[in-house]
């Protein structure tokens, strides 16, 4: 299966430097549909494919934080007020997913994304733009966005992006700084998720609930697709990149409501 990994790898590590997001949103379901496949892993499908997505955000978002940083367009001031909430809650999204069932709170953000899709798409500004929050409302609301992304194994960007365009940030730099604030979920959702899947009967290859050769498949090929994707957003007018944003974030929402095949 490394052919397969390679290749989930190539078009994660594209979307993580063009939508600012780790390629959760591919890895996971490609990964799931892999493992279940094999008996040794698919009692554990869902699990190792969440914590193999987060693993491989390690390599694919520092790639594209890189080019996003040559660039000037991560805005770091946001990324530091957010990261101590994202990395808590992806502790407590990967405890989550460990012990309980998500496919209700699922469902829940892919209602959310497919509204916020739709809002970018038709190009209708926010109501009440307001300027970004203080530190109480920036580490509540990195703690959520932590949780939900640990839970479904993606690295925030169908969150942060959006949150962040509702603030006013340039979609240009909101795609930036996405990127950016996936890396705090990624290392603690990936962690967790290690230590939660210490257990005597995990199959061969795997670190807890890591999986690692799709790690290591994925990870090499998503960090040379990374700043290909990242050049690709700078070349695109701002409204562009909403609207292509806009159009991801639906699909997001419309899998999500569909909901994992196990």
């Amino acid at each position: 299966m490394i052919v397969e990994f390679a290749l989930t790898g190539l078009l994660a590590g594209y979307l993580a430097g063009f939508l600012g997001i780790g390629g959760g949103f591919v890895v996971v379901p490609a990964l799931t549909f892999f493992f279940l496949r094999d008996p040794q892993t698919a009692p554990w499908a869902i699990h190792m494919a969440i914590a193999t997505s987060l693993g491989t955000m390690l390599l694919t978002s520092l790639s594209s934080i890189i080019a996003h940083h040559w660039k000037k367009a991560v805005r770091w001031s946001v990324v530091r007020s957010l990261a101590a909430g994202l990395a808590a809650g992806a502790v407590l999204g990967a405890a989550i997913a460990n012990s309980l069932q998500a496919e209700s709170l699922i469902r829940v953000v892919g209602i959310f994304a497919v509204l916020a899709g739709l809002q970018l798409i038709l190009g209708r500004k926010p109501i009440g733009e307001k300027p970004l929050p203080g530190q109480p409302g920036a580490s509540f609301t990195g703690l959520v966005i932590g949780a939900i992304s640990s839970l479904v194994g993606i690295g925030g960007g169908a969150l942060t992006g959006p949150w962040q365009l509702w603030h006013g940030v340039k979609a240009q730099n909101a795609v930036a700084t996405s990127a950016a604030c996936g890396y705090p979920i990624a290392i603690a959702g990936s962690i967790s998720f290690v230590f939660f899947g210490l257990r005597g009967d995990m199959p061969a290859g795997a670190l807890g609930y890591l999986h690692l050769p799709a790690f290591l498949g994925i990870a090499v090929t998503s960090v040379f697709a990374a700043p290909l994707g990242a050049a690709t957003v700078h070349r695109l007018p701002p409204e562009l990149v909403k609207k292509i944003f806009g159009g991801f974030l639906v699909l997001v929402g419309i899998r999500m409501l569909i909901g994992f095949q196990a």
